[in-house]
């Protein structure tokens, strides 16, 4: 008897004090940024809102595991080695990113620009692969970064195809943040852009979120025929983008078919919908 109730107050109590630690370990790692990759112990303290010493412990077993590392000099912390590996076992191993390869590749040598894979995540974009065309870097593929929606060629096209209630919710949810001058912050103008990029098939990014910077994009649809991902490629210079080349947006659209259908998705079984927009 004295076993089995030893056995459940073990599970009542310890277990779920060490779910609660595992919730602040991620939390702590989700406060680590490009714009905040540093943090002290006193800073995650008062940014979480608990107790130093319970930081300080957590901490302690990130560094052991290879999460976090501490600087010598000014003893922040910042991601560990560790975090790199496992984005390098998840680049290479993401279905989007196995299937996505040999397009994404030919695209980016046929018109000697960059490629972008990116996959719909919580609310944003998160980028998976950047393709280069120059032959020192056709190999490189970055995991990251993770990006907007509502200002990115990449996003919008994506947005432009979600079911309404998700897009809806989107709406309610984001705040339509200024990057750049051309950055659209009306929802009413947004989603009237999204209507014609549902009818084209491909979006634009005209330097909304980074100076001198356009894009066009097209969604990756799933079998259940959701947008889930996308596919980008970048345009120079900017002024191209208000007249782009018919063969241009070809070739994205069908790049974007092409990973589509890798990732089970069937155009006719969608015939009507999303399947004559996506028609390059």
């Amino acid at each position: 008897m004295f076993d089995i109730v030893e056995h459940l107050l073990y599970h009542k109590k310890v277990l779920p004090m060490s779910v609660k630690s595992i919730e602040k370990a991620i939390d702590i790692l989700s406060l680590f940024s490009l714009t905040n990759p540093h943090w002290s112990i006193t800073e995650i303290s008062n940014s979480m809102g608990i107790p130093k010493a319970t930081v300080h412990g957590i901490v302690r077993t990130l560094i052991q595991q290879g999460f976090l590392i501490q600087d010598a000099e000014n003893r922040k912390y910042s991601l560990g080695l560790r975090i790199y590996e496992l984005g390098t076992i998840l680049s290479g191993t993401l279905k989007i990113n196995l299937v996505g390869l040999g397009p994404v590749k030919h695209l980016a040598q046929k018109h000697s620009t960059m490629v972008r894979l990116g996959l719909w995540d919580h609310g944003s974009v998160f980028v998976t692969m950047n393709r280069f065309s120059s032959s020192d870097v056709a190999q490189i593929q970055l995991l990251g970064p993770r990006i907007p929606a509502y200002c990115t060629a990449l996003g919008k096209s994506i947005l432009a195809f979600l079911p309404k209630e998700q897009l809806q919710d989107y709406l309610e949810f984001i705040k339509l943040s200024a990057y750049t001058p051309h950055t659209v912050v009306n929802k009413k103008d947004l989603l009237l852009e999204l209507e014609d990029i549902a009818k084209l098939g491909h979006s634009k990014d005209n330097e909304e979120y980074v100076s001198g910077h356009c894009c066009i994009g097209a969604p990756i649809f799933n079998r259940m025929g959701n947008p889930i991902a996308a596919v980008s490629l970048s345009v120079l210079p900017p002024d191209l983008i208000q007249e782009l080349p018919s063969p241009l947006v070809h070739d994205l659209i069908e790049t974007s078919i092409e990973i589509s259908m890798s990732m089970g998705y069937v155009p006719a079984a969608f015939s009507g919908g999303m399947a004559t927009k996506m028609v390059p």
